[in-house]
């Protein structure tokens, strides 16, 4: 149809998200990578990427006048330069809200992993040479009364402490500026970093990437923790210095860890995988088909607010 608008897509979905997308657009998929030649985009008026694919300031320039708005599939932004696209011009889109369940759900996950030592259990029972039960075997640790302390408490670490609280777990947190008490609920703000880490038991990082936040985990800040801490990661791989967590692990400084991003992923460092006391992922905190879809229509409902001239409320701030 003549009144129909183009956008790109530059990855492949669930066969329900893409249908929703092809229901309101002329939409076209590409295969996880944007076009070597960004003129092949000229007739789309959106183009939709997820993490890794990379906007920066050379691939705006280089995008044909016709795209009006560049929307990611995500909620972290840290592979666009938000800034150029919207000095071009362009609106910028992202997807708050809608993956927050299930990321908040994979974060209790990787701390059950973590704690429960799932990753020597799986190994264990894959490989055939388990002798039965015994009261000395795979000892983990429980969670009634520990500490749950949030890393950048936004709407996941928010959602991750209310399941969290139903362990049996006390909530801590640490952001630059604390949270009103009606959305804190009860959460203890720690401002001080190092006193945060030294109080928490299962430290959840789930800030976003940001100058600030690389390798905000380091040798000085495991230093500060205790050695039966845990660490989980649902933020983003290079919250952590990897050459910093992995002796911890290695050596007991640090008891055990849950991640689901990973440094340079899909190419992370493989001492992990030498690790029994890791639980790994491999980056499905939001892979739920809900999620998918409710990631979609977000988008789409952004888009068409940019193509009746509205401000869309999913707009990147």
């Amino acid at each position: 149809m003549a009144d129909r608008h183009a956008i790109t897509v530059a990855f492949r979905l669930p066969e329900e998200a893409e249908a929703a997308f092809q229901a309101a657009f002329d939409t076209t998929f590409l295969e996880g990578a944007l076009p070597d030649d960004l003129a092949a985009l000229e007739g789309a008026e959106a183009l939709i990427v997820t993490p890794p694919i990379q906007v920066k300031v050379d691939v705006v320039k280089a995008l044909p006048s016709s795209i009006r708005a560049v929307g990611t599939y995500s909620v972290g932004m840290d592979h666009l330069d938000v800034p150029a696209i919207k000095a071009s011009g362009r609106a910028a889109l992202f997807t708050p809200d809608v993956l927050t369940d299930a990321v908040a759900d994979t974060a209790i996950l990787l701390m059950l992993g973590a704690t429960r030592r799932a990753t020597e259990s799986i190994n264990l029972i894959r490989s055939g040479d388990w002798g039965g039960w015994h009261s000395r075997q795979l000892i983990g640790q429980g969670l009634a009364g520990k500490t749950f302390g949030v890393f950048g408490m936004g709407r996941i670490g928010l959602a991750a402490a209310v399941r969290a609280r139903a362990f049996g777990m006390t909530i801590a947190y640490h952001n630059r500026r604390r949270l009103a008490p009606d959305v804190e609920d009860g959460a203890r703000h720690i401002a001080d970093a190092d006193a945060f880490l030294a109080e928490t038991d299962v430290l959840l990082l789930a800030s976003p990437l940001t100058p600030d936040t690389h390798h905000f985990l380091n040798d000085r800040r495991i230093a500060m923790m205790r050695p039966t801490a845990v660490v989980l990661n649902v933020g983003r791989g290079d919250i952590i210095d990897d050459n910093a967590l992995i002796p911890a692990l290695q050596g007991g400084r640090i008891y055990a860890a849950g991640l689901d991003v990973l440094a340079g992923e899909p190419a992370f460092d493989l001492r992990y995988l030498n690790l029994p006391n890791v639980f790994m992922l491999p980056h499905i905190g939001s892979s739920t088909v809900e999620t998918r879809v409710a990631m979609t229509e977000a988008l789409i409902a952004g888009l068409k607010d940019v193509f009746a001239g509205r401000t869309p409320e999913n707009a990147i701030p």
